[in-house]
């Protein structure tokens, strides 16, 4: 059988609405026939006729925050602490081998929005689909909000895994994973009813703050996981490499043999 990739991360643009207002990337664009001025500062003498149809380079300015798209967050974005004390690596430290393994999809997409997975929950998906977790396996967790790329309501979609739920995962090895979602949680809108109702802090952000337990990375708003078979795959996903950061945009993919 022939290897096939599928892409599961998100473009970057102007126009989708991915993240709460103010939170989104900006691009500014210059095309190859508009941005002639540039390359004529590097050859002083060269004019738009000496320029194979008078065109420059293109190039792009992009003002984006690391979490923005589909990115890896490291441990020191969930707390400054991982592994009951130690110091959270940053994004540059991440151990590439965590980066590139097996893949396995828990599919979750019965459930509503807003719904907090438990361990129980992940133990009967697994059992579902036949699959006992090994040391780094790389779990990606498929949610309704992929349903809705592209709309206002894709902050509000989609379950959340909960730090029991985080932490069976990575009792077990796991040490990177990936929802579809905006987030690893359950999207703050929901997140928010729950404390306003109950004041409990502890559910506030829990699953990110598994990693003070045990260190761990996730991949957040993945795409096309309902391509994915729930297992006999790899992903790929090795963050950009930025100095002491919390989070590395990455273009991840599966690759099914």
């Amino acid at each position: 059988m022939a290897r096939r990739i599928v892409d599961i991360s998100l473009a970057l643009d102007n126009e989708t609405p991915l993240d709460q207002p103010g939170f989104g990337p900006r691009i500014e664009y210059q095309t190859p026939a508009g941005n002639t001025a540039e390359i004529f500062k590097f050859f002083p003498g060269l004019t738009v006729e000496q320029l194979p149809g008078g065109e420059g380079w293109g190039n792009e300015t992009v003002t984006l925050r690391t979490h923005s798209g589909t990115h890896l967050d490291a441990p020191y974005h969930h707390h400054s602490t991982m592994n009951g004390g130690e110091r959270a690596i940053t994004i540059d430290e991440v151990p590439l081998e965590w980066c590139f393994q097996r893949g396995v999809k828990l599919d979750f997409r019965h459930l509503p929005d807003g719904h907090v997975v438990t361990a129980a929950e992940v133990e009967a998906e697994l059992a579902r689909i036949g699959h006992t977790l090994r040391p780094l396996d790389i779990v990606l967790v498929n949610t309704r909000a992929s349903t809705l790329y592209g709309h206002p309501d894709y902050i509000h979609a989609g379950i959340g895994m909960g730090r029991e739920a985080t932490l069976y995962l990575l009792e077990r090895g796991v040490r990177l994973t990936g929802i579809d979602a905006w987030g690893w949680d359950a999207p703050f809108s929901h997140m928010a009813r729950r404390f306003a109702e109950t004041g409990d802090a502890s559910i506030v952000w829990e699953g990110h703050r598994a990693s003070m337990e045990i260190g761990y990375c996730h991949l957040e708003k993945l795409l096309h996981l309902e391509e994915l078979p729930a297992t006999g795959f790899q992903v790929c996903c090795f963050p950009v490499k930025i100095k002491g950061a919390s989070a590395g945009w990455t273009r991840a993919v599966a690759i099914l043999d």
